[in-house]
């Protein structure tokens, strides 16, 4: 025979915190990239590598420069001449990042 207990669980939550809901968590985080643009800077800040790493790894790699490039339907803009910014839409590139993370960082 099982036996079954009932128990009643009261949980603090911080007044610094909230509960939501996983796909309003999701459109929120979405929504702080729109209309946002990255910088180079903001590409190594955001992936915790330099740039000579990130060109090398991701914006001059063969299998991703095709897609990145904006000249080839992409969103990354590059620069054409020496000092000229990079730019790249943010929640493109997020989602690419998040999408390809297993080829841009496995050894």
């Amino acid at each position: 025979m099982n036996q079954k207990l009932n128990v009643e669980l009261i949980i603090t939550i911080p007044e610094s915190q909230v509960i939501i809901e996983k796909l309003e968590f999701e459109a929120l985080k979405k929504a702080d990239l729109l209309g946002v643009y990255w910088s180079m800077v903001d590409l190594e800040k955001r992936i915790g590598r330099k740039k000579d790493w990130i060109k090398q790894n991701i914006l001059y790699n063969p299998r991703f420069k095709s897609k990145l490039d904006c000249s080839t339907g992409g969103f990354v803009f590059y620069p054409k001449k020496k000092g000229e910014p990079w730019s790249m839409h943010a929640l493109l590139m997020a989602n690419f990042l998040d999408e390809n993370f297993n080829d841009i960082f496995r050894s």
